[in-house]
């Protein structure tokens, strides 16, 4: 359901939403189950009464995120209207006010100051993008809230103790994700040789790259692919904001790489690919870090075996292994987003990641009993979260709350994504360099 079109979504959006708990310390907790999303349909409980619950938060629904803003908005409107169907959250109808932070990190801080001071919400769920979501953790830590967040992966920078990730790539992500992807590249028969590092130089994009700036610090990718005995031809960094696209073409070009990392996100490697092939190179191998899923498929086969990460891709065997509601789950996904015209409809990463995200927030309402922030933050560490797609979660604050990762790699295989590392949760087997 919308109030607005998500284009045009550039105020408050009251969505019926998936969310949690009461406003006050005397309501009493319903006897509903947590909404596994479809484990509850319509009718399965009565309808939710009283003052809504209100979750405020911003989305990049515009700029240079908004493809990938918009896979979070769906999912999101996709939980909370499944929410309510089933009892809404301790028996109240639950809404979201959503503001479009247009893309843009220095409006995040001024959003999330007027939900919380102004709009005077009840709970707070993060935004998208790592340095929108830092910003926001900063008035979230200022105001005794507790936030999960759904893509922040830079755990050493995660430091307040009620942020809660629905995405983990462990407490040392500029390790873990390289170690991954050449773990990955020396299991083909003759992996690549030749590794050019294009990196996006805003959060953690540049942290994956380089790790951390400390003399003592952990190394980055950079580093990791020169002890493993790759040779490093080029590393090229870009600042977000960038639109010219052909120097950096031509420089990869003339590195002559054989895989081609690029620590970047949304459309990144889509501008690159788009550069890189009008200068009539195409690079045997790339992986990109966090890009939106769909651009990329657009460019057909252009793309093709282009790697990323992945905690979760709608392939028969992860959705088996999810259980029961998963199916629904992506179908519904799916629908709606056809419905709202993506350039891919899948259920992939970045929902599950927002999904994730609300069944934490759900958890820590239903689990404390109502929405004090503390006692919601003390239930999360002491308890965990149950999601439907990750499992359990466990969060340590001594690791920022980044819990034991279970991400994978997909790749794109005829025009479409498929996991295909590690073996044990793949669903085809890695393609090897082309050419």
């Amino acid at each position: 359901m919308r109030t607005r079109s998500l284009t045009a979504l550039s105020a408050t959006v009251a969505l019926t939403l998936l969310v949690t708990a009461a406003c006050t310390d005397d309501d009493e907790p319903s006897a509903e189950p947590s909404p596994g999303a479809a484990e509850s349909p319509a009718g399965d409980a009565g309808a939710p009464s009283g003052d809504p619950i209100v979750v405020g938060s911003t989305l990049s629904l515009t700029g240079a995120f908004g493809p990938t803003g918009i896979i979070h908005q769906i999912a999101g409107e996709q939980f909370v209207e499944q929410l309510n169907a089933s009892g809404g959250l301790l028996g109240r109808p639950v809404e979201w006010t959503v503001l479009d932070d247009e893309s843009d990190q220095a409006q995040v801080t001024a959003l999330y100051e007027r939900l919380i001071g102004q709009e005077e919400v009840d709970l707070i769920i993060g935004p998208y993008a790592t340095p929108n979501i830092i910003s926001a953790m900063a008035v979230a830590e200022r105001h005794g809230f507790t936030m999960p967040q759904h893509t922040a992966v830079l755990a050493p920078l995660m430091t307040y103790e009620c942020q809660f990730p629905a995405w983990s790539i462990g407490p040392e992500p500029n390790s873990y994700v390289p170690e991954q992807v050449f773990d990955a590249l020396d299991s083909l028969p003759e992996p690549p040789q030749r590794v050019a590092f294009v990196t996006n130089q805003g959060g953690s994009t540049d942290f994956i790259s380089y790790g951390s700036p400390d003399d003592d610090g952990d190394p980055g990718a950079v580093q990791i692919a020169q002890d493993r005995g790759y040779e490093v031809v080029a590393e090229i960094r870009y600042p977000p904001d960038t639109s010219d696209w052909a120097p950096i073409a031509a420089q990869i070009r003339d590195a002559d790489p054989d895989f081609v990392f690029n620590s970047g996100l949304a459309v990144d490697p889509v501008n690159l690919l788009q550069a890189m092939e009008q200068l009539g190179f195409r690079p045997p191998m790339m992986f990109s870090l966090f890009p939106a899923p769909g651009p990329l498929l657009g460019l057909g086969d252009v793309a093709d075996g282009l790697l990323s990460v992945s905690i979760f891709e709608p392939n028969d065997a992860l959705i088996q292994a999810a259980g029961p509601d998963a199916q629904a789950i992506v179908d519904e996904f799916q629908s709606r987003a056809e419905a709202e015209g993506l350039p891919y409809t899948s259920f992939e990463t970045q929902a599950t990641a927002s999904w994730n995200a609300w069944e934490i927030l759900v958890a820590a309402v239903e689990g404390s009993g109502g929405t004090d922030q503390e006692a919601m933050c003390d239930h999360l560490h002491e308890n965990g979260a149950d999601t439907t797609f990750s499992g359990h979660l466990e969060f340590d604050p001594d690791d920022n709350n980044f819990w034991p990762s279970t991400q994978g790699l997909k790749q794109i295989q005829a025009g479409d994504w498929v996991m295909v590392w590690p073996a044990d949760r793949a669903a085809a087997q890695l393609q090897p360099p082309v050419g």
